[in-house]
């Protein structure tokens, strides 16, 4: 099965993280310990989302998950 890629955003309804994957088109509600990949520089790394004060990536050092490229 291939890889879908978009962009993470934070859905402030629904106050999870989804994946937008064009104008029309996303995943939506990413749960605790869900996995997915994410772009660091030239190369995809495996991460999971998880939420404690905030969300974050495991393994991903950045403060801002907005717009972060990831596959799913």
């Amino acid at each position: 099965m291939e890889k879908r890629q978009g962009a993470l955003y934070f859905d402030r309804e629904e106050e999870r993280y989804n994946i937008r994957f064009g104008l029309e088109e996303c995943y939506h509600g990413l749960y605790c310990g869900e996995g997915l990949e994410v772009l660091v520089g030239k190369r995809w790394v495996r991460t999971r989302i998880e939420k404690a004060a905030d969300w974050y990536l495991v393994g991903i050092d950045t403060d801002w998950l907005d717009g972060l490229r990831v596959r799913v």
